[in-house]
């Protein structure tokens, strides 16, 4: 992995820890519901950009997909122990 990438994945995971500050400081305030909203919103935005970065061809090992996991489970730990509402993901996760 280049220099550059190594830089770009770094700044995303600095961002993706900004925003998950906000999203907990707006969560906690009242009537910070639409600013919780949007934070949430932009995070996950960026894991999906830190997901794509370590998925990539040129990067895919199985170093960066427990890394992605390593990102799942700290960014999103209530997330794993919920049935997910989407009736196609459960079909996929019964399939694992």
């Amino acid at each position: 992995m280049k220099k550059s990438e190594v830089y770009n994945i770094l700044d995303l995971m600095d961002e993706i820890k900004k925003i998950d500050s906000l999203l907990l400081f707006h969560k906690n305030a009242e009537e910070g519901d639409f600013m919780a909203s949007q934070y949430e919103a932009k995070k996950v935005k960026l894991v999906g950009e830190l997901i794509d970065a370590l998925a990539a061809p040129k990067v895919q090992s199985p170093q960066s997909f427990s890394l992605i996991q390593k990102i799942l489970d700290k960014f999103y730990p209530s997330v794993n122990s919920r049935d997910p509402e989407d009736e196609s993901l459960k079909e996929i996760i019964a399939a694992i």
